[in-house]
């Protein structure tokens, strides 16, 4: 289907017992985390030199003012994303969702929406020559075949799932070698 199970934090995030990607960051060798004076988000280093930069909820509105970015104009309301993390060398905006189900619930038509929220997002970054990327990261509960026709919807409207793992060389970021 469209990803791998976890366990190697070397080369990718491993979302199987933990859900916080700022954390899943720090903990992969050669990684910080560090605010930017007078800049929102946070900035993510590797080795101490800056590959990308991360935010949550409101902080990308902030990114947006800073880069002049009337997104007022662009879009009626605010879509708040879990993490957007913008990785320079690739001039993507990656929108991570987390979702983890143990029972069925509304995530279900949650899924259903990241077509319309690409194209939100990228009506916001338009301006800054940005792509988008929307990825969610799932549980193995989502592995059910009930879910086959939603997982293949999201494939089609250009949109990304992963299970468990997010694969840092799939978002462009650099890996410490062994």
């Amino acid at each position: 289907m469209g990803g791998t199970g976890g366990g190697n934090t070397i080369t990718g995030l491993d979302f199987e017992k933990r859900v916080d990607f700022q954390e899943l960051l720090i903990s992969i060798p050669g990684y910080s985390l560090k605010k930017i004076p007078s800049k929102a988000g946070i900035g993510i280093f590797f080795l101490d030199k800056l590959v990308a930069r991360c935010f949550r909820k409101h902080d990308f509105y902030k990114f947006l003012d800073e880069e002049k970015v009337e997104w007022r104009k662009l879009v009626s309301k605010k879509l708040l994303p879990d993490d957007a993390l913008l990785v320079i060398i690739r001039e993507t905006l990656f929108i991570i969702e987390v979702k983890f189900q143990q029972v069925a619930g509304s995530v279900d038509e949650k899924l259903q929406t990241c077509d319309f929220k690409r194209k939100q997002y990228l009506k916001l970054v338009a301006p800054l020559g940005l792509k988008v990327e929307y990825v969610y990261v799932l549980n193995d509960w989502f592995k059910n075949p009930c879910y086959k026709d939603t997982l293949d919807y999201i494939h089609s409207v250009n949109c990304h799932y992963k299970f468990d793992e997010l694969p840092l060389a799939w978002l462009g970021l650099p890996i410490q070698q062994t």
